[in-house]
């Protein structure tokens, strides 16, 4: 039963370790430095140098189609014996939106509302970046209906940081509890 472990860049340590993960995918600002965990194999950790906006910004990098080219064949590369790590800065927007992108690569036949609909369920602090999720619907051919089901599901609540999550890369698989600690809300 493979399966998605989405957290933020302070949990990467103790999400691999407690899920035996040996791969992980890090989306985080061009540079930024951080210790990949050891029992991350090095050869199957993906950097994404991109910054958490959904358009051009000068001195910002934006998600672009070599981000999501490279997710997509990583995750065409991801052998599934374990589950895979998956981490922006707070776990709330690129790193749900590469998650759902790696589900619909690993999985096309699934429909996009029913997976935006679990993905809301498994975290209701989620919104994913619209940027990835409009490059990764036309890379993998969703015409549209991957961004209309991101929209639909709306903005996650409130939060400074997102909680560790798992989520199925197939439809009505069960995943294990992720162990989340409690977000730091706004109030």
């Amino acid at each position: 039963m493979p399966y998605i472990v989405i957290c933020r860049l302070d949990q990467i340590a103790e999400s691999a370790v407690l899920h035996s993960a040996r791969e992980m995918v890090s989306l985080l600002a061009e540079n930024q430095d951080f210790h990949r965990p050891g029992v991350i194999d090095e050869a199957r950790h993906l950097k994404l140098g991109l910054n958490d906006i959904a358009e051009a910004r000068p001195g910002l990098t934006a998600p672009g189609e070599i981000h999501v080219d490279r997710l997509i064949r990583f995750a065409q590369g991801w052998d599934q014996r374990a589950p895979l790590v998956v981490h922006c800065w707070l776990g709330i927007s690129r790193s749900p939106a590469a998650a759902a992108i790696t589900a619909l690569t690993l999985e096309p036949d699934q429909d996009e509302m029913a997976l935006a609909e679990r993905l809301r369920t498994a975290s209701p602090f989620i919104t994913p970046n619209p940027r990835l999720i409009e490059i990764g619907d036309a890379m993998l051919g969703r015409g549209g209906r991957l961004i209309r089901a991101i929209r639909a599901i709306g903005r996650g609540a409130d939060a400074f940081e997102g909680n560790r999550f798992c989520f199925a890369i197939r439809p009505g698989e069960e995943v294990p509890p992720a162990t989340p600690d409690r977000p730091k809300g706004t109030g």
